[in-house]
């Protein structure tokens, strides 16, 4: 599990994918792997650019290097299947953060969903039009910052307003983000990380297509 961290921490991608190898050839679990290993590393290089003792670039070269071990991981984990279902994804207004997110999109893309990602500082109106557009499945929003939560509320309020909850499952996730806040506002689904996202919105549409 260290060796998979400090492979974040370094942001060294050849030394990521041989820890894979490393752990396939002596039968490790590839998904506890990326939880407590790569995982690991990915959240103290967000606290450590938070504390700002590491530049931006990187963060962003940490940021791209967990991105390919999660697409690789998931791809041994589940193998890329067609018609999981379909995804938006966004950050919320007002939040510029998106590593996240990134990481959760290319996971479920990688676990075989359709995935429209619209990127950050997206606002509620904007994510139910595309919602409609595309007639997705799910709508998933991070929130980084608390005083960006109150969109994922916001979201909630609109869709009833319109006569729309009940089309859609919400999922929310981001570091201030709790199973209790989910709770509160009246979403469907948290989802702590990448993993989780993609059990979660399996669930969820199983669930939805036996309906």
């Amino acid at each position: 599990m260290l060796a998979a961290k400090v492979s974040i921490l370094q942001a060294d991608e050849d030394k990521a994918m041989e820890v894979i190898d490393e752990a396939i050839a002596h039968g490790i679990d590839l998904s506890e792997l990326l939880r407590s290993g790569f995982g690991a590393g990915n959240t103290e290089v967000g606290n450590t650019f938070e504390k700002g003792t590491i530049s931006l670039p990187e963060l962003l070269y940490s940021s791209e290097v967990m991105k390919s071990v999660t697409e690789r991981v998931m791809s041994l984990l589940e193998g890329v299947e067609e018609n999981e279902g379909k995804i938006l994804i966004a950050t919320v207004e007002g939040d510029t953060h998106d590593i996240g997110k990134n990481i959760v999109a290319s996971t479920l893309r990688a676990s075989g969903f359709e995935v429209i990602d619209l990127g950050r500082e997206v606002p509620v109106n904007q994510i139910i039009e595309t919602a409609e557009k595309y007639g997705v499945d799910i709508i998933a929003t991070s929130a980084l910052l608390t005083t960006t939560l109150t969109e994922q509320k916001k979201l909630e309020i609109m869709l009833r307003d319109l006569g729309l909850r009940d089309k859609y499952t919400t999922m929310v996730g981001g570091a201030p983000c709790t199973p209790r806040w989910t709770k509160r506002i009246g979403a469907d689904v948290y989802s702590e990380d990448a993993i989780e996202a993609v059990k979660a919105a399996r669930a969820a549409i199983d669930k939805k297509r036996k309906k």
